[in-house]
């Protein structure tokens, strides 16, 4: 997804001192873990104990590999002190999965599973608290273009090498959608962007540094991504806007900002994305959404630094985390890396499919669910008969995929269905029983 660009010249790694309530304003607190994977488990021999307390929202989801059914008995331990006690017990059919939603009368410090006879099972636990945040990006990103609109003060970063310390900026001014080359500034300790002569280093950004081609492709459904593996993965949309400007390579794509963590920002909402040796897309993470059209962005000296800044803020003096140049033709945005979590909450619409053409059986790419809140689908299809749609979880990222539920859509009709606002998973897919064209959108408010 960074293409060829060339990584930073130095490590531009700091310290970042905050108040103590700060880390927990950085967006829900998630967590998630499995006592059992595809492990060939033991009657009355109890799984090691999973931590329970401290999240609002807590389900597991359980696959059963055997071919039997199999009972699966859910113990707590309510003061730490290893005494056991009953919970509840659920049962799992042969080759199938279910999900399992524990309440808030649910209480204990740790949780373990037993099951009743030998069977080949998978077991996740998956938390996470409320969502505080709203729609709304805090002040401290005033001066940021919105997507919408077409003239503004841009460029291209690099933090330069050779003990230079120094942030490269090749600048652009984008006028009604028209870019042209605004010179080259540099970006000091000082937090002053200084206009310089140096024909090698803005020849070298400017080529080097180029947004890549093509990275991601966005169709009628969402926004298709095939890693290095050749997997399949689709996001969610943001506004209309950013389709035109992400096919024409308007906006910066993923860019590497902490030791072995990339910012992939894609049509309005910056995610988290792990190496590939961390699995990658599987495990990527929503950390906001946001209106605003970004063209780059990069780490200097621990901070991050974004260009795509509207010149009409800039003559009205605002945004206190707004750099001018003396000159007033080149402007960045500074910030902390996790002030992005001050964005807005992860939202969007999607969805696999969108009057595409499906066949019997055949499952849906799959498509982000985790981080989000408020999570919606609407099902349709063209089918002059009833088609039985199967909703697929993955909770994971590993291809743990679990049937959810199923829905029987008549024709000419529309399935709503809202889910739960414990419901977790990675990635959701879909199954059709019928060849037809068929649509599954979710919203993500």
């Amino acid at each position: 997804a960074k293409g060829d660009i060339e990584g930073p010249g130095q490590s531009n790694s700091n310290l970042w001192f905050t108040s103590y309530s700060m880390p927990d304003e950085l967006g829900p607190a998630t967590a998630e873990g499995a006592v059992w994977m595809e492990e060939e488990v033991t009657p009355n021999t109890p799984s090691e104990p999973f931590l329970f307390a401290g999240w609002h929202k807590r389900m597991a989801w359980i696959k059963n590999g055997s071919d039997h059914h199999v009972r699966v008995t859910f113990e707590v331990d309510s003061t730490g002190t290893d005494q056991w006690t009953v919970l509840n017990t659920v049962t799992v059919p042969a080759k199938s999965g279910i999900p399992h939603f524990f309440t808030g009368h649910d209480r204990g410090e740790w949780i373990r599973a037993r099951v009743n006879k030998p069977a080949r099972l998978s077991l996740q636990f998956s938390y996470t608290d409320a969502e505080d945040r709203d729609n709304n990006p805090d002040g401290i990103f005033t001066g940021l273009r919105p997507i919408s609109q077409s003239t503004y003060k841009g460029g291209l970063l690099y933090g330069l090498g050779n003990d230079r310390r120094a942030l490269g900026l090749a600048a652009t001014t984008v006028t009604h959608g028209t870019s042209r080359a605004a010179g080259y500034y540099e970006l000091n300790e000082h937090l002053k962007l200084v206009r310089k002569t140096d024909d090698t280093t803005e020849s070298f950004i400017r080529e080097r540094f180029a947004i890549p081609q093509q990275v991601v492709t966005v169709d009628e459904a969402s926004v298709l991504i095939v890693d290095d593996k050749g997997r399949r993965w689709r996001l969610p949309f943001g506004a209309t806007q950013y389709t035109a400007a992400t096919q024409g390579s308007q906006l910066r794509i993923c860019r590497e900002v902490a030791t072995e963590r990339d910012l992939f920002s894609c049509h309005g909402t910056f995610y988290e994305l792990p190496a590939e040796n961390a699995d990658g897309f599987a495990k990527i993470r929503p950390i906001a959404s946001h209106p605003y059209g970004i063209q780059d962005y990069a780490s200097y000296r621990g901070m991050l630094v974004m260009t795509g800044i509207d010149p009409e803020q800039l003559k009205k003096g605002s945004g206190e985390h707004l750099v001018v140049a003396d000159d007033g033709n080149a402007a960045v945005w500074i910030g902390g890396i996790d002030d992005l979590w001050k964005l807005g909450k992860p939202v969007g619409q999607g969805g696999p499919w969108n009057r595409t053409q499906v066949n019997a059986g055949v499952p849906s790419d799959a498509y982000l669910m985790a981080f989000y809140e408020k999570r919606s689908l609407r099902l349709l299809h063209d089918s002059e008969k009833d088609v039985t749609f199967t909703l697929q979880a993955d909770p994971t990222g590993q291809g743990m995929w679990i049937d959810y539920r199923r829905w029987k859509v008549s024709a000419g009709e529309n399935m709503d269905y809202v889910f739960p606002e414990a419901f977790q998973a990675r990635w959701i897919r879909l199954v059709s029983d019928t060849d037809c064209r068929a649509t599954a959108r979710l919203t993500y408010e």
